[in-house]
């Protein structure tokens, strides 16, 4: 009989491409998974992988059967999950995906309530950009994730829980920085530094300034918020931060100053997606409650 044991190991080797790495990833022997995936294949008489001593590829017959593996996985998460739903929230570990404009200014405040409210909570967190966790939220890979918006997301829920504004950050002394407010006109003259493609921070700070791509970095594609506020103290441009790191990277340094944009408001909004038959919402819930009350 196939056993979910057997799918999860045969979906681990299709994301790792490799048996050690796939063996490393279940904790178990590469000789005990090499083992139950070879009896996979003789009770479904198929053959999933492709394999010799330098590389794994997957059959055609096996993406198929995997495609169905990987829905069965998940339909078994969610049954744990409906038992689990009937313990009290976040009694069981629960999987968290976050951006890296979020992370590291949301975390740091959230855990400690979080050990203060719920202290039997496990939280595992996983730090991506926004198109790999949707599509890890859709996988079953995570249980939920926070993102900003808007992003794509189709066939998941967003639960918004958060807006904020951005904040154009300058050496003092620099033209504009002695005003409380900048217009997206007036950025377009103060070399303006963002995140490189790929980071949605970037994609909305050009929405709320309805600035073309090309004005931005002028050469300069940075991966952290940190690093561009350190390009910004090197006197190498300006740049744009969400309110919530403002604390973190400026308030620190007396030589920067920061002013808000002042463009039409909310210029980003903070969510956690998750798919639309999750069954622990009460978790969700207290995570949400727990994120308002840290920012």
């Amino acid at each position: 009989m196939v056993t979910t044991k057997q799918l999860y190991y045969a979906l681990a080797v299709e994301k790792t491409l490799h048996f050690k790495k796939a063996a490393e990833h279940c904790n178990i022997s590469q000789s005990a998974l090499s083992t139950a995936l070879s009896e996979l294949e003789k009770q479904l008489g198929l053959q999933i992988f492709e394999r010799d001593n330098k590389k794994v590829l997957v059959t055609p017959v096996g993406k198929e059967i995997l495609d169905k593996a990987r829905s069965i996985i998940l339909q078994v998460g969610e049954l744990q999950h409906l038992a689990d739903e009937q313990q009290s929230p976040l009694s069981f570990p629960i999987s968290v995906g976050v951006i890296p404009t979020i992370a590291p200014y949301l975390l740091p405040k959230l855990f400690p309530v979080l050990e203060a409210h719920y202290p039997q909570a496990q939280l595992n967190v996983v730090e991506e950009q926004s198109h790999v966790l949707v599509d890890m939220v859709k996988r079953g890979e995570i249980d939920t994730a926070i993102l900003a918006m808007p992003f794509p997301c189709e066939g998941l829920l967003s639960l918004e829980f958060w807006q904020e504004d951005f904040y154009w950050v300058a050496l003092k002394g620099d033209k504009h920085t002695n005003q409380k407010e900048i217009t997206s006109n007036e950025l377009t003259h103060s070399k303006l530094m963002l995140l490189k493609e790929g980071h949605c921070l970037k994609d909305h700070i050009l929405a709320a300034c309805k600035l073309p791509d090309q004005t931005a970095n002028h050469g300069f594609g940075a991966t952290s918020l940190n690093t561009l506020v350190q390009m910004v103290l090197g006197k190498i441009g300006t740049t744009l931060i969400p309110k919530m790191a403002l604390e973190q990277l400026t308030l620190q340094n007396e030589t920067l100053s920061t002013v808000h944009l002042s463009e039409p408001s909310p210029h980003r909004r903070i969510a956690f997606i998750i798919r639309p038959n999750y069954t622990r919402m009460s978790s969700i819930e207290a995570l949400i409650e727990l994120s308002k009350s840290s920012l």
